[in-house]
């Protein structure tokens, strides 16, 4: 667990979706907003896949 908590990507990962969080918070939504959110699980799902074939797991 501790290897996905100290991922430089995995955080800067989440910090980009604190980011989206307060944009969506502060704008009405729109299709460009359930795109932005698309991207953002896209980009963590790959960061934990990176994770995960760097650090030798399945």
């Amino acid at each position: 667990m501790r290897k996905y908590l100290f991922s430089a990507s995995i955080l800067s990962a989440l910090t980009a979706g604190v980011g989206l969080l307060r944009r969506t918070l502060r704008s009405p939504l729109s299709w460009q907003v359930w795109l932005l959110w698309a991207s953002w699980v896209i980009s963590l799902v790959l960061a934990i896949a990176a994770v995960r074939e760097q650090r030798g797991g399945a």
